[in-house]
């Protein structure tokens, strides 16, 4: 599938991206193996000839991140943004040895994941006494496993993230969800099971960059779909119906697309 042009009509910009939820962000992984095909930071990386469709999945380590010491940053940080952490001894390593040098230098992370249960567990294991200066961040956006498996091909499964959310939320962490892009039709089934895990918040936001070109039949019908859970009227929908649930806030994909400050 070859990508087009990332520009977007005037009143889909989006305006605040991940700073609507950190200050600042850290990274130390060339690549995903997620592979995620609405992935923003694999768009990019192909646009600029940093990686290909095939060659995103190939994780490299990026050294100098690593090694390089964190001082204590204003605000929060969100860990990571661009990849995820993954039980993968080298992969963990770097993550988690970066992941120390933020939380010994007092910053308040928040740890955005789509959840495997052993990091989970090694996190808790390791990083217990920082508790209170964690926040989990988990991007659950179906509870549909055949649309978790195309959007997200090598991600866990939705059993497994909610299984984290649920082991995070008994072992007394801020829990939260990310449901962007929302994947199912109606995100109300999803949002009412994550709801009584979820400490702090529940995201919702649309997918932002839907090519249109290049699919196979396949993809063609995954890419109709989903392009019908964000027509005006059924944004409209979603947004009425869950705009008043105490957990509940929208990403500016969806205000921006609504029009809504």
């Amino acid at each position: 599938m070859m990508l087009r042009s990332l520009s977007l009509p005037k009143r889909e910009k989006i305006t605040s991206g991940t700073k609507e939820w950190a200050d600042h962000n850290v990274n130390c992984i060339n690549g995903c193996y997620n592979d995620c095909k609405y992935c923003y930071a694999k768009m990019m990386a192909i646009r600029f000839g940093r990686a290909t469709e095939k060659t995103w999945q190939n994780m490299a380590i990026r050294r100098e991140a690593v090694t390089k010491n964190y001082r204590k940053f204003s605000g929060r940080v969100m860990f990571p943004s661009s990849h995820d952490i993954f039980d993968l001894p080298q992969i963990e390593e770097a993550c988690f040895t970066v992941l120390a040098k933020l939380l010994e230098s007092g910053n308040n992370v928040l740890i955005a994941t789509k959840p495997r249960i052993n990091v989970i567990r090694d996190i808790d294991r390791l990083f217990s006494k920082y508790k209170e200066y964690l926040q989990f961040r988990f991007t659950i956006t179906s509870i549909q496993d055949n649309l978790l498996k195309f959007w997200e091909p090598n991600a866990p499964n939705f059993q497994e993230r909610l299984e984290s959310l649920i082991f995070a939320f008994d072992k007394g962490y801020k829990t939260s969800v990310s449901i962007e892009p929302f994947l199912d039709y109606d995100p109300a089934k999803l949002v009412e099971l994550i709801a009584p895990f979820t400490t702090e918040s529940i995201w919702l936001g649309k997918m932002n960059y839907i090519p249109r070109r290049n699919l196979s039949n396949v993809e063609q019908h995954y890419f109709d779909d989903v392009r019908k859970n964000y027509e005006i009227k059924h944004l409209w929908e979603v947004y009425t119906q869950l705009k008043d649930l105490p957990l509940i806030k929208f990403k500016d994909s969806v205000r921006t697309k609504l029009g809504i400050k």
